[in-house]
């Protein structure tokens, strides 16, 4: 059976009302020496508070429930690290659910297990929901917001990178070195990915604005795993004209180095690499991946700010180039 403030009460001797004021942490009913009494007595008794009950009761949850997507890539770590950052400041609790890798079954679940308690509301991390899932989460009238990912009905609050500027400045960047014959890999370009077609259309912006007339071979899709990058180096060694790579992902970056490694092929001296994300990752591998970093920290604190407040906005993120080993400076000789 669990101990019960009565429990606690019989054995202090104190009424139900103090025991029950010092375990809520409420001041001026009690001395300080009665607090110490019940919460030893609270700790070598195994009281422990039953938060769902208490939310029940009054109709307020500190509770965030944080949705992520079990996908391949290693962003969600820093968003987390955001989110549980700002949740502390606002003393909320935070309670993670995998929703699966695009599998409609898992979304709901997770759903389900969020919305069967009381929750302040609900983050989403790269989640792209099944219409089924997202009218489940617009119907339930609890705060939401999307992070580390856009939607073109702006209805739907989201906190992201500008996705389409990504593709732009990353482009912008490889082209600034010398390069001219840039791939992209990677990508999730299907109807439904709004990010990926974003940022595959910044890409050709850049270089629409270079002259530079695109080939098809030079998109490689994929779902932003170490395989995709694995697979994209295979299919530029059919052609052999590129000399720089986009990687959609930094996973999609190490498979690409890995790959390139595997087949003697020389980084960055035969092929530049500059990867989009720009974790930790990025330094571990040899030599060093140069990224488009995105600022996921930020997305995870302001995602966490806005549903504490019940802001109805979304909002874009920060992102940098950082120059590390993996990208070569070449000139028109070069070619």
């Amino acid at each position: 059976m669990s101990i019960t403030i009565k429990d606690i009460a019989r054995e202090t001797g104190f009424s139900v009302a103090t025991v029950s004021r010092v375990l809520s942490d409420k001041t001026g009913f009690f001395s300080p020496q009665t607090a110490i009494i019940v919460r030893e007595a609270a700790a070598n008794l195994g009281y422990k508070k039953n938060m769902a009950a208490t939310e029940l009761v009054t109709q307020k949850s500190n509770v965030i429930a944080v949705i992520v997507n079990s996908t391949k890539t290693n962003f969600s770590d820093q968003i987390i690290n955001g989110i549980q950052k700002r949740a502390d400041e606002a003393e909320k609790r935070v309670i993670i659910l995998y929703a699966g890798d695009r599998n409609e079954r898992a979304q709901k679940i997770a759903l389900s297990t969020a919305l069967e308690r009381p929750i302040l509301g609900i983050l989403l991390l790269s989640v792209d929901l099944f219409p089924s899932n997202l009218d489940i989460l617009t119907s339930s009238q609890i705060p939401f917001y999307f992070l580390s990912i856009s939607f073109k009905n702006n209805e739907l609050n989201y906190i992201s990178s500008d996705d389409q500027e990504i593709g732009y400045q990353a482009t912008r960047y490889l082209l600034e070195q010398g390069h001219k014959n840039i791939g992209i890999a990677g990508l999730d370009i299907t109807n439904s990915a709004h990010t990926g077609v974003l940022r595959f259309k910044g890409y050709q912006q850049a270089l629409n604005e270079s002259g530079i007339t695109f080939k098809q071979h030079w998109l490689q899709t994929g779902d932003y795993s170490y395989e995709s990058g694995i697979s994209a180096l295979r299919n530029y060694c059919l052609n052999k004209d590129v000399t720089a790579v986009i990687a959609a992902s930094d996973l999609v970056g190490i498979g690409i180095l890995n790959e390139c490694s595997h087949l003697k092929i020389n980084v960055p001296a035969e092929l530049s690499i500059i990867t989009i994300d720009g974790t930790n990752l990025c330094k571990l591998v040899r030599p060093q991946l140069s990224s488009v970093t995105q600022d996921f920290y930020r997305m995870g604190y302001l995602g966490t700010t806005y549903l504490i407040n019940s802001a109805q906005n979304n909002a874009y993120t920060s992102i940098v180039i950082n120059q590390r080993q993996s990208v070569q400076k070449i000139s028109s000789t070069d070619y």
